[in-house]
């Protein structure tokens, strides 16, 4: 028993290295060389000594103590992410409304930015790697964007395909990377052994102190060693605390330290190494084998990333700040294994555009930086309102416990400010646009549903007058979808209208997201009878269940209710939205809201019913 649970230990680290690492794993690829680019940083023994050590205790504060110590533990019934942390936060302060609202705006724009940050990591990653053809020959540059787009695009050419296939490669392929980084530090690091004594914070303070603005300057730089880092907190449903944190101390963090410190040591050792410090790390014949190596390794972290787009998408669906979107699924195993065509494209056409714009990794890297530095300090800010309003820790513990955390993402976060007009702005417009159609998405719904409200038909009240004079039954079960319960569905009064008939049983159902990641099926739907074989049913998912509505209407068997699949129609309508000059939004809101509502998947497939359900023209709602 014990070697079948060590085993499948084994496998979810392994697992991990490939899926959460992927990311800050390939930073070795370009975080060393942003620090001495651009002439920032005067080239002598002091400085490299000092920016290594800044590098390893930034590794140290953020990653290891912040996330892997403090940020893992704030889980969400074992899930993480920002989704999931956002959830939790808004339900610790559910009796403060106006603290609780204000939450939930930082919270969605900090999800937000997760999707500029998804159009910055894969074009950064890719580019960084294939630019090591460079150092094979200049020849070769003119080939580089060519040959990124190319892998780019067959990277996200076979997402509709899912990745179980080949996801099992990830995390053997991400081991053999970081084995590999690790031999091309140690090689260096013999060179000049007193590299190691780096490790000490006082080289970075006595940086830190004899050149406060150019240290201020380069947290831009320095940070890119830390990017992915929210990974750990976001894959954590996955894998799991134990697995996240083995992989990182055993693994991870010494590979990522001996790479660094191997660049340190060739910088001492030959100053023209610092246009590319981590190619030139390796002799001749290992460069193309290890551009070769480290596009896979890119290639992975962009998967990774591309995943937990579809899945933070489809949680953001689930929390109603997206409408529905086409969802897919790849895998008749994996639940989680989904494909987002919208989503897949929309951050093709974005990274391309940032590939062609920016041309090379370096200039990318002055647009990297401000999502990451922001996600972080919303993550620090929304884990200080769990640990003191869910986990009722006292107040000094818990100001303790964040406010050191806040000052260091808050430093990284404004020096990043200073690259914000040099290609900060890009990933910041496409967040803030991201953020904009939540926000105009959740509002128009919630102005919809007062409308319908003030116009709805009491169902109960209408089922009795029905049934005073009853209309002619028929075999079978109809399923109406309301948006509200016990209101009187469009689509029953298209049907008593047009076809005069009324099934022999009827289900009034209205699906419920909640903030929480999953509701068991035991708990899934609540049943009310309404009489004459009618019941008005909710079914509640949590955002990061699967919706299935035919499977969860299965529970309605054990309390009197006979469903047979083939014989149970389902019924829902189609609201159409007219924008107006009301008390609603902005003009342009309203017009934005209509056009999604319009553009959004149906229910039908969003629900997972069959292809016979009958879709009804409904109501026109004026907001």
């Amino acid at each position: 028993m014990s070697s079948h649970k060590s085993t499948a230990s084994a496998a979810l680290i392994l697992a991990a290295i490939g899926v959460v690492y992927g990311d800050i794993g390939t930073s070795v690829l370009y975080a060393m060389k942003e620090v001495f680019s651009h002439d920032r940083v005067a080239f002598n023994h002091e400085n490299v000594f000092g920016i290594l050590s800044m590098f390893f205790w930034t590794l140290t504060i953020i990653v290891s103590v912040k996330y892997v110590v403090l940020v893992l533990r704030a889980d969400n019934a074992g899930e993480g992410g920002l989704v999931a942390m956002l959830a939790l936060a808004s339900q610790a302060v559910v009796d403060r409304p106006r603290l609780r609202r204000v939450l939930l705006l930082v919270g969605i724009f900090g999800t937000s930015l997760f999707y500029g940050d998804g159009v910055i990591t894969p074009a950064i990653s890719v580019l960084s790697a294939v630019e090591g053809l460079e150092v094979v020959s200049p020849h070769f540059k003119e080939y580089v964007i060519p040959i990124t787009l190319v892998v780019l695009f067959g990277l996200f050419a076979v997402q509709k395909h899912g990745t179980a296939g080949i996801g099992r490669f990830f995390g053997p392929i991400t081991l053999i990377w970081f084995f590999a980084i690790s031999a091309l530090g140690i090689a260096q690091i013999q060179t000049h052994p007193e590299i190691l004594k780096a490790l000490s914070p006082h080289y970075a303070l006595y940086f830190i102190w004899n050149n406060p603005g150019t240290s201020f300057l380069i947290l831009g730089a320095t940070v890119l060693c830390v990017t992915g880092a929210e990974a750990l907190y976001a894959d954590l449903g996955h894998f799991g605390k134990g697995p996240i944190r083995i992989a990182w101390f055993s693994v991870v963090m010494p590979a990522l330290t001996l790479n660094y410190f191997g660049q340190g040591a060739l910088l001492l050792r030959d100053p023209a190494a610092v246009k590319n410090p981590f190619y030139m790390m390796a002799p001749e014949w290992a460069v193309v084998p290890l551009v070769v190596l480290a596009t896979m390794a890119t290639v992975i972290a962009s998967q990774a990333l591309i995943t937990g787009a579809f899945s933070v998408t489809r949680q953001v669906i689930q929390l109603g700040y997206l409408p529905r979107l086409n969802i897919e699924h790849t895998s008749v195993r994996t639940a989680g294994q989904i494909y987002i065509p919208f989503v897949n494209w929309g951050l093709f056409v974005a990274i391309v555009l940032a590939v062609v714009m920016f041309r090379s990794s370096s200039n990318l890297a002055a647009a990297y930086g401000i999502a990451v530095t922001t996600d972080m300090l919303i993550t620090t800010v929304l884990t200080f309102f769990v640990i003191r309003f869910a986990w009722k820790l006292p107040l000094a513990l818990c100001i303790g416990a964040t406010a050191v955390f806040f000052v260091v993402d808050f430093a990284f976060f404004a020096s990043n400010l200073l690259k914000l007009f040099e290609g900060g702005w890009f990933p910041l417009l496409i967040g803030g646009a991201v953020f904009m159609l939540m926000i105009t998405w959740k509002e128009g719904r919630r102005l919809m549903g007062q409308v319908q409200r003030q116009d709805a038909i009491d169902l109960r009240a209408f089922l009795d007058s029905v049934f005073v004079n009853p209309p002619a039954r028929v075999e079978g079960t109809a399923v109406f979808l309301t948006a509200e319960p016990g209101v009187v569905p469009n689509a029953l009064l298209h049907n008593l209208k047009h076809n005069k008939v009324l099934h022999e049983q009827n289900l009034f159902v209205t699906v419920r997201n909640h903030e929480v990641p999953w509701i068991p099926m035991d708990k899934r739907i609540e049943m009310e009878p309404l009489g004459h074989h009618c019941w008005q049913i909710i079914v509640h998912y949590g955002f990061k269940n699967d919706i299935d509505l035919p499977i969860s209407l299965d529970g309605a068997r054990l309390r009197g209710c006979q469903l047979e699949p083939m014989s149970t129609s389902y019924f829902l309508s189609r609201d159409v939205v007219i924008p107006t000059l009301g008390s609603g939004m902005a003009p342009w809101r309203e017009k934005l809201f209509a056009q999604m509502h319009h553009n959004a998947s149906g229910a039908a497939d969003f629900l997972s019913l069959p292809n016979n359900a009958v879709v009804e023209l409904g109501s026109k709602i004026e907001i």
